[in-house]
């Protein structure tokens, strides 16, 4: 009996070892509404991560069906990370109701950037008339790189509560990742100081904060209210607007549409600027650092 029962602890033994240097192994599956997050979470976790992202660059992040594929990712998902700020609002709570506790709002794997950062744009009054406002301000915030390390600080905080035993792992990532990225932001804002007042025209707000780290003026907008597509008489305004300024680009992102800012272009020879907008926005732009150095050197080519 006694060698019946230790042959059955050395097998328990065995199979719990075997359990365990398993977990230790295992990628932590992180769930990233967006290109740029899904890139963040690379930057801090490294190897210990697995990062799917639920759309692209060429896709609005506005307007995505919550597909049973989106539904299979998001069940085995450790972290999600959205931009929110009702940016993903049409679909992320669907893809919620089948995804575990672990990532539901209030839980450590539930990780909203707007929540970590100052918002720009936000509304002291909302109704239908004023188009796609969304409430709790602009929500595309990582266009702004300081941004990215205060998401980037709170990234790592969360995966550790979730990972404890990867704790360092994920702090002197993140420290590496501030290190560079600071450096980056010092260098960005002095390769850049030549843009600052620079006129654009904008076709949506989508590049708002990238706007505002580098000190662009934006004088006219396509869209005569936030996601209305341009009218005609809307543009013919524009196109008076700007007739005695001194505009250089008209800014946009790659899943909008170019029939106003080709119009306008045509007209004015203002130049028709497609900037990435995120990651994978263009093959020069593989992750946040080179997202950014691709921005300025479009918006260096027009001024």
């Amino acid at each position: 009996m006694r060698d019946l029962f230790s042959k059955i602890l050395l097998t328990m033994s065995a199979a719990f070892l075997c359990c365990a240097s398993f977990s230790a192994a295992a990628s932590l599956q992180v769930f990233a509404c967006e290109p740029e997050w899904a890139s963040l979470a690379s930057e801090i976790a490294g190897d210990k991560v697995k990062t799917f992202s639920a759309t692209h660059a060429r896709q609005n992040p506005h307007y995505i069906k919550a597909r049973p594929s989106l539904m299979s990712k998001v069940r085995r998902a450790d972290i999600i990370i959205c931009s929110g700020a009702d940016l993903e609002v049409g679909w992320l709570p669907l893809l919620l109701e089948r995804a575990s506790v672990g990532v539901q709002p209030g839980s450590p794997g539930n990780l909203m950037a707007y929540q970590y950062v100052p918002l720009i744009e936000i509304p002291t009054v909302i109704d239908r008339s004023m188009g796609d406002v969304h409430p709790d301000g602009n929500p595309h915030v990582h266009l702004d790189p300081q941004n990215l390390l205060l998401v980037g600080k709170e990234l790592s905080n969360r995966l550790t509560l979730i990972d404890p035993g990867n704790a360092q792992f994920y702090q002197k990532r993140y420290d590496a990742f501030e290190s560079r990225l600071s450096q980056a932001i010092i260098r960005w804002r002095e390769e850049g100081k030549d843009l600052r007042g620079m006129q654009i025209i904008t076709n949506h707000k989508s590049l708002s904060y990238l706007i505002k780290f580098f000190g662009l003026e934006e004088v006219a907008s396509l869209e005569p209210r936030p996601g209305l597509p341009p009218t005609a008489s809307h543009l013919k305004k524009v196109l008076n607007q700007v007739e005695s300024q001194n505009v250089r680009a008209i800014l946009r992102a790659p899943y909008e549409s170019d029939k106003g800012a080709k119009w306008i272009s045509a007209k004015r020879g203002i130049p028709d600027l497609v900037v990435p907008y995120t990651v994978g926005g263009d093959s020069e732009s593989g992750d946040i650092f080179a997202l950014f150095d691709r921005s300025l050197e479009l918006l260096n080519s027009v001024r």
